[in-house]
């Protein structure tokens, strides 16, 4: 059953970002409103609001905080790093640089509010990365999140398919959620003065990811590679669209079509801001023997080799230089410049940011 429960504009933008999804929701919003009134369009069974929410439900991170706040400790005084004696300096819950992005230094002071500020900041800046660079972020639950966000915030946001957490990197990569606490355990600075301490850490970290786990599954239990051609990865996106309706081009493991969920979650956002008109496939998963059957090239994304996958796409009765602009500003990982012909959403191994001409 529809949830038509009202909403109000301090609860919606709570949550702002200004992340494109949200921006085509805000559009839809202002049309709804002018042709409908307030109290008619502000509920959560509106096609503004299905948009507004389409990455999941907002993620409570409170677990994350506490758990940082607890292994950090508050300093309203800057102090040394305790490896180096020196650089970084560090202050409230381990900030190291405040929001402009100056770093902290030598005989700065806080209070407890602004530390506090400094600390949700942070972690909001933290989660956003993570959202963007960590394969099946959506399915994960709070707690798998913040046991995450956690440890980027101790190392680095940027740690996902970086030289030295490749062990990491593999179970997200690969969902092999049971090894996640395990491989936490691994990146704490061995040999050190500092070890004993993060060893507590990680494992306070791999105590929250375990916990309610399963609860996480359900979503991705919806669809499997053996699911009928008929079902939806997306209220307009089918399953058999990405293999073109073949056998021989269907999906032959999980990982697979996760990476097509992905993709098909932009493809989506690209309906939205388009109008509303049809995506047509063009080309989505070429198994190694029709990928060399069409000319291929030998590591194409098409292949979808894990962590890898795209999709070809056109899209009726739009203007696709326009489109090609569009994805071309909100596509984060890989893009081949086709149109008018087609365009080419892509992610590869450690998802960089890539553009090309086929032209």
């Amino acid at each position: 059953m529809a949830n038509d429960a009202p909403i109000s504009l301090q609860q919606l933008f709570r949550y702002y970002k200004a992340l494109p999804h949200q921006a085509a929701a805000i559009q839809q919003l202002e049309t709804d409103l002018s042709a409908n009134g307030y109290d008619a369009v502000m509920r959560r069974d509106r096609e503004w609001f299905q948009t507004w929410s389409q990455d999941g439900k907002q993620s409570d991170l409170s677990a994350a905080i506490s758990l940082i706040k607890e292994f950090e400790g508050c300093h309203l005084s800057a102090y040394p790093d305790p490896l180096s004696g020196g650089d970084p300096w560090t202050i409230g819950y381990g900030t190291t640089r405040y929001s402009g992005g100056v770093p902290v230094k030598r005989g700065d002071k806080i209070n407890v509010i602004e530390a506090d500020m400094l600390l949700r900041l942070e972690v909001d800046r933290i989660a956003e990365k993570l959202r963007t660079t960590i394969p099946h972020w959506k399915v994960m639950d709070d707690n798998q999140r913040s046991a995450l966000v956690s440890f980027a915030y101790n190392l680095g946001a940027g740690f996902y398919g970086t030289a030295g957490f490749e062990t990491i990197t593999r179970c997200l990569r690969d969902r092999d959620w049971g090894a996640v606490p395990a491989a936490l355990e691994l990146y704490r600075n061995p040999g050190t003065n500092v070890e004993a301490g993060l060893l507590r850490r990680r494992r306070a970290e791999g105590k929250l990811w375990g916990q309610h786990q399963a609860a996480a599954e359900p979503e991705t239990a919806k669809l499997r590679p053996s699911s009928p051609f008929n079902a939806r990865i997306t209220p307009h996106i089918r399953l058999g669209e990405f293999a073109l309706d073949q056998e021989a081009r269907r999906f032959t493991n999980q990982g697979q079509l996760d990476i097509a969920a992905e993709l098909a979650a932009f493809l989506e956002r690209v309906r939205v801001q388009f109008g509303g008109k049809p995506i047509v496939i063009t080309s989505g998963y070429r198994p190694p023997t029709i990928n060399a059957q069409v000319g291929g090239a030998s590591n194409s994304e098409h292949l979808y080799k894990p962590g890898c996958g795209a999709v070809d796409f056109v899209i009726d009765g739009a203007d696709m230089m326009a489109v090609q602009r569009w994805c071309d500003q909100n596509w984060p990982y890989s893009l081949g410049y086709a149109a008018p012909n087609f365009i080419h959403l892509g992610i590869r191994a450690g998802r960089p940011k890539v553009r090309w001409d086929y032209n």
